[in-house]
């Protein structure tokens, strides 16, 4: 009977695991050796929409694809439906990739779908990867940081579930505040007219990066007096750095395959 009741524990399903990866800006030379080895390995791999091709590229031949897409102010899976997918894979026994663009942690919801996962008791592994932002600066050839002209660094969205988001204003209208926008577009007159309000120079450099890292990246350098004009000039995923303008002469080394374009200031 003790020999029956061990060969059916043995036969019982495997409890599943879950690696949430930043799978980078989506240039494949971009990732961490881990999210490549965890693409490599998983047998399901459920991906934000900006996850790139080449990226899914490099999943095993065993991986199922599933795409969880979601856009700003947009159609796109609800985020209990994306959960309820990651724990019903994971009760069956699967290795689950839960890829997201970018590093997990910034802007990917990835404290709520942790805590469904403790809450289950289900075993889980973050993998960070490059944010938007370092891509985005690394295309102009600037520091996010730098002595003597800003102390801090703010990474902020232009909206939220709420709909635009509130920042410290004041803060990032002072000259040589450095910030990092995401989610920004839609909401750049917001920003602009929350900055003016709050004593921001009209004249503010500004770098729009579209697309950072990919071959179609593209940059406009602009002010924030043009910033809603600019940004409406975008079609792709963007992040708006305020306070750092481009290099030229990091340029043509930093962007050899994107556009870039200067506006009239």
């Amino acid at each position: 009977m003790a020999e029956r009741d061990r060969s059916a524990a043995g036969r019982q399903q495997a409890p599943g695991h879950v690696t949430f990866a930043g799978a980078g800006p989506s240039d494949p030379d971009l990732l961490t050796l881990g999210v490549a080895r965890a693409l490599a390995q998983a047998d399901v791999i459920l991906h934000d929409r900006l996850v790139s091709a080449a990226v899914l590229a490099l999943a095993g031949p065993q991986a199922v694809l599933v795409e969880t897409g979601k856009e700003g102010f947009g159609p796109g899976m609800a985020q209990d439906d994306i959960t309820a997918l990651i724990l019903g894979f994971a009760r069956a026994g699967r290795d689950v990739l839960r890829l997201k663009s970018g590093d997990a942690g910034i802007f990917g919801r990835l404290g709520e779908e942790l805590d469904a996962l403790e809450a289950a008791g289900t075993g889980f592994t973050v993998l960070p990867g490059i944010t938007a932002a370092s891509a985005a600066a690394a295309a102009i050839g600037q520091s996010l940081t730098q002595r003597g002209r800003n102390a801090d660094l703010r990474i902020i969205t232009g909206h939220d579930m709420a709909g635009f988001a509130e920042q410290d204003w004041r803060a990032l209208a002072r000259p040589g505040a450095v910030a990092t926008i995401y989610m920004g577009k839609r909401a750049a007159r917001f920003l602009q007219g929350r900055l003016l309000m709050h004593g921001a120079d009209p004249a503010t450099g500004l770098s729009l990066v579209e697309n950072a890292s990919r071959p179609d990246q593209r940059v406009i350098a602009t002010t924030l007096a043009r910033l809603p004009a600019d940004s409406a000039a975008l079609t792709g995923p963007a992040v708006i750095l305020l306070g750092l303008a481009p290099r030229a002469a990091a340029l043509p080394a930093a962007l050899p395959h994107s556009a870039y374009q200067e506006t009239a200031r």
